[in-house]
């Protein structure tokens, strides 16, 4: 499996960014798909997270209401739409596919991983 994350770049507070994730390898829609994020100087964490049929989707508390996941299985391709940013969203985000096709929090339980896209979001 391999993921490819797109879409990063340098956005101005209160700004979006859609990042992308492509899947290629096996079959997309038997994965859960996750996204996180790593600021520097600090641990990875999770951001969101969709799970095979895009229905049910889950959000850390800190982008509730402001990122939206989501997934198109016809483009094996997951999404993360971020709205109202702000500069403390600066980091590396990373997609991730879980196997088990589960909303996961721990990024242990993720399988592969994608090799991250820079955010930059500036005040």
């Amino acid at each position: 499996v391999q993921l490819q994350a797109s879409g990063g770049g340098l956005v101005q507070a209160g700004g979006s960014l859609r990042l992308s994730c492509g899947f290629s390898g096996r079959t997309f829609s038997l994965y859960g798909m996750g996204w996180f994020r790593q600021a520097p100087g600090k641990e990875r964490e999770f951001v969101a997270a969709v799970t095979r049929s895009g229905i049910n989707t889950y959000y850390a508390d800190s982008v509730k209401g402001r990122f939206t996941v989501s997934r198109d299985n016809a483009k094996n391709t997951a999404y993360l739409q971020m709205s109202s940013l702000r500069p403390e969203d600066t980091a590396v985000y990373y997609c991730a596919a879980d196997f088990l096709g589960r909303l996961m929090v721990d990024q242990e339980e993720y399988d592969y991983w994608g090799q991250g896209t820079q955010v930059t979001v500036s005040s």
